[in-house]
């Protein structure tokens, strides 16, 4: 029996060096390695071995196994490697096939939100700044007129690092004093600009709210600048982002870095507002929160609130993509579902 395993094996090897073709691979394999094949014909011969021997043999015919397999695995990389280079010395390449079709993918829809948003406002003469995520508490809020211990502080629920005097900002907000400090020339120039980012807050996570989210802040200073003026630039933006005949409310609120305050509701574009389930059958839809700048936030951002004012504006993409979407639950957006993503 060992002089016939010895055999199989040298004569296996031995024929195996020789093929050149993947016809002949085929045959070596199920000569040797098929059902019917050498090693199989071994290990039905298992029976017939004396019982001391039996477990040695069939530890030896499994090695053989093993070693035929690891061996035509090798030979049959080759030949195909052998058999590409012959392709590619003999073969001309027609450079005119189709490719093979690469799945591309696209933009998240509050990617696609923040450019619609960012090419409206650069219409309107607004320029893109960019702020940081992680704050301090005194551009956070107490250079937006909210102090330590304000009550308004407890409206966001806030995430302190380590160092209790940062944190991840709640909102865009804090970008509108380091806006006005970097590019007001200390409080001696117009500015007009949008701060896109991402924000964070400490809430319970459900349908309608996230522990992060992006904003929109918008910010106009300059010399005599009104009410009329705010109300005039969020009426345009509403009417370019839903629809031309697009109507327009505004509700008086409050915010502490803007005085008066206000927010800002467009007319329901899916009943055209009659009353549906999405604007929840009152015709109108909230798009932003909006005011005229404090006098003590145009201070701390290095202007003289008796020369100069401005309004500030703040909206969510992610809110007015669902509305324009039909989306209900706003976990899609950070859930990185593809069956979702792949709608947009």
């Amino acid at each position: 029996m060992d002089k016939s395993i010895d055999d199989i094996r040298g004569e296996a090897i031995e024929s195996l060096a020789a093929i050149v073709d993947s016809e002949s691979l085929a045959e070596w394999r199920s000569h040797y390695l098929g059902r019917r094949g050498a090693v199989a014909v071994l290990f039905r011969q298992i029976g017939s071995i004396p019982a001391a021997e039996r477990a040695e043999f069939g530890k030896r015919v499994n090695a053989l196994r093993g070693e035929l397999a690891g061996a035509f695995d090798e030979r049959a990389a080759l030949v195909e490697s052998q058999r590409l280079a012959r392709d590619l010395e003999t073969d001309e390449i027609d450079i005119t096939l189709p490719a093979h079709p690469r799945r591309r993918g696209g933009l998240h829809p509050s990617t696609r939100t923040h450019r619609e948003f960012q090419t409206i406002w650069a219409d309107m003469g607004f320029q893109v700044y960019r702020s940081r995520e992680v704050e301090a508490d005194d551009f956070n809020f107490s250079l937006l007129n909210l102090p330590p211990h304000h009550p308004a502080r407890d409206m966001q629920d806030t995430f302190y690092t380590s160092d209790p005097r940062v944190l991840l900002r709640t909102h865009t907000s804090p970008g509108q004093i380091r806006a006005m400090r970097e590019l007001g020339a200390g409080g001696s120039k117009p500015i007009r600009v949008i701060l896109p980012g991402m924000c964070y807050r400490q809430e319970q996570v459900t349908a309608r709210s996230e522990i992060q989210f992006t904003q929109v802040e918008g910010l106009a200073i300059g010399r005599n600048i009104r009410m009329s003026d705010l109300k005039g630039t969020i009426a345009e933006f509403a009417r370019r982002m839903y629809q031309p005949d697009a109507r327009v409310r505004f509700r008086a609120s409050y915010f502490p870095f803007t005085e008066p305050s206000m927010e800002v509701d467009v007319e329901c574009f899916l009943c055209g507002g009659k009353g549906c389930r999405v604007c929840k059958y009152s015709g109108w839809l909230e798009i932003a929160g909006s005011g005229m700048v404090h006098p003590d936030v145009l201070r701390n951002g290095g202007y003289d609130p008796a020369e100069w004012s401005g309004f500030a504006f703040g909206m969510g993409p992610e809110r007015i993509a669902m509305l324009k979407h039909g989306i209900h639950d706003i976990r899609y957006f950070w859930g990185n579902d593809l069956r979702f993503l792949r709608q947009f």
